[in-house]
C-alpha cells in the first residue's frame, strides 16, 4: 500500500473511515465505511464514503466502481435497519452543488417523507 498523500492525511473523511477521528463507525466492510452526519437533514441522515480517498463520486465510479457499489449497497442496508428501506442517496459534486469535504461520500436519508425538489 502507497504512503498517503498530504493531502488524503489532512482529508477528514479519510481520518473517519481509518479509525483515527475516533467517530463511531455503523458499517466498516466491502471498502466504505458509514457515519452519522453531524448536521441531519432526515430522521436517519448517515454518510457512506470509500475507505480510500477519491475527490468524488465520479472519480470513485472510474477507478473502483466495486466500491462505488458497495457503497449504495451499505446505503440500503442502513435504511433497512432504520425503517422501512426506502431512502434517497444524494451525492454532492463540486463545490456549486454543495460538495463541501472533497472525499467522495453519499447522504443516505430517511425516516421522513421525502418532497421534490429536494427539501
Amino acid at each position: 500500500m502507497t504512503e498517503p498523500s498530504a493531502g488524503e492525511r489532512d482529508c477528514l473523511f479519510c481520518r473517519i473511515a481509518s479509525g483515527a477521528a475516533g467517530v463511531p463507525l455503523l458499517a466498516d466492510r466491502d471498502g466504505v465505511a458509514a457515519f452519522r452526519d453531524i448536521d441531519p437533514k432526515a430522521p436517519t441522515h448517515v454518510l457512506v464514503v470509500p475507505k480510500r480517498h477519491h475527490p468524488d463520486v465520479a472519480a470513485l465510479a472510474a477507478a473502483d466502481p466495486a466500491v462505488l457499489a458497495a457503497l449504495v449497497l451499505v446505503g440500503q442496508e442502513i435504511a433497512s435497519e432504520a425503517g422501512d428501506g426506502q431512502f434517497r442517496l444524494v451525492f454532492n459534486t463540486g463545490a456549486s452543488a454543495g460538495q463541501s469535504v472533497f472525499h467522495a461520500h453519499g447522504h443516505v436519508l430517511a425516516g421522513r417523507r421525502m418532497t421534490w425538489p429536494p427539501g
